[in-house]
């Protein structure tokens, strides 16, 4: 595949969102959640004045520190909601790196950070899409791989005993179902 300029890993920048939709840290919950109802977002990236990425605020947050507690939304700010620090990761990552970092840290998004800017947000619903076709992918790899590794056992002598005369031999060949020396072919 490396031959014809294609890439035999698939990266985080492949397959991220982008670009990340932020709020303030500041920002009044209330604001927050209906901005993130109104663009269908389950998450939202907190930054501080200089646009440098704090935390997340996920649905979940949302639940566990606002509604579960009986707070006032409109009274908390993102600050205090958000899941921080946001676990980043590097575009140029391979997904199999994503879904291991998600895995072993027990989170569903990952921040995409490039020279230090949030460029993109990598979900786990993201790597599950793609996972069909990276199934495919390897299915079909080990298809040709399979028919590459017969055509060359085909004509290649094996060493074995021969199914006919049981005999030791270092030049069997398969003839007719059958693993064959050179006497029994003849």
């Amino acid at each position: 595949m490396a031959e014809i300029g294609l890439r035999t890993r698939m990266l985080v920048k492949d397959v991220m969102s982008s670009p990340v939709i932020t709020v303030g840290e500041e920002e009044a919950i209330d604001k927050v959640a209906q901005f993130m109802e109104m663009q269908k977002l389950g998450c939202i990236i907190v930054t501080d004045k200089t646009g440098r990425p704090l935390g997340i605020i996920t649905e979940r947050d949302l639940v566990t520190r606002v509604l579960a507690k009986n707070k006032l939304p409109s009274k908390l700010k993102a600050k205090e909601v958000m899941t921080a620090p946001l676990i980043t990761i590097n575009p140029d990552e391979t997904l199999t790196n994503a879904a291991r970092q998600m895995s072993r840290l027990d989170v569903r998004r990952l921040g995409v950070i490039y020279k230090g800017d949030i460029v993109g947000i990598i979900s786990s619903k993201d790597v599950l899409a793609v996972t069909p076709e990276l199934i495919e992918t390897i299915q079909e790899k080990t298809r040709i791989e399979n028919e590459h590794l017969e055509e060359i056992s085909e004509g290649s002598p094996m060493a074995g005993y021969c199914d006919r005369c049981g005999q030791w031999s270092s030049r069997l060949k398969e003839a007719e179902g059958e693993f064959l020396c050179e006497d029994c072919r003849a």
